[in-house]
């Protein structure tokens, strides 16, 4: 049995950046609904306050360590013949679409995204498994990314199902 090779690319630095401020703002938002309930039901049982500090410190746990984590393990790699992406440091994602079964290629860019020039491709595919996303690309290259696999897949004869 022969085994799937690493893809090769990694995601740009940038993406850890952004992935570590949205981490940091959802951070925010829940320190700031903690001060709410603080503030207007004062009257909590010392429990429900203790609950709420122990989620407020694993999202700064996790504000602290996912978006080194996510950049070390999240791959993408396109090819002549497939799209193919590792995503997941728990539960290992890997997902291969041949380029046969492209429908469309789409490219995002939210705000904070844009703020660090990151983009993300998404290429929906004729399968009940989904789309692929290849998140955390600079824009420059899910521009070129997005251009190679609408020539491509503009190319190949066949109705993409």
């Amino acid at each position: 049995m022969s085994t799937l090779p690493e893809p090769l690319h990694q995601v740009s630095p940038d993406a850890v950046r952004m992935w570590r401020t949205t981490a940091w703002l959802g951070v925010l938002v829940s320190a700031l609904i903690v001060a709410g309930l603080w503030i207007f039901l004062p009257s909590w049982p010392w429990w429900a306050w203790l609950l709420a500090a122990v989620v407020l410190l694993a999202e700064i746990v996790y504000a602290v360590v996912s978006p080194g984590l996510r950049y070390r393990v999240h791959r993408w790699e396109v090819t002549d013949e497939a799209v193919y992406t590792r995503t997941g440091w728990l539960n290992v994602a890997v997902a291969i679409a041949p380029l046969s079964r492209v429908q469309t290629v789409d490219l995002q860019q939210g705000a904070i995204m844009r703020l660090y020039d990151v983009a993300s491709v998404t290429v929906t595919t004729a399968s009940a498994a989904g789309a692929i996303a290849i998140e955390g690309l600079d824009t420059a290259t899910a521009r070129e990314v997005v251009a190679h696999l609408t020539t491509v897949t503009a190319a190949s004869e066949g109705d993409a199902t």
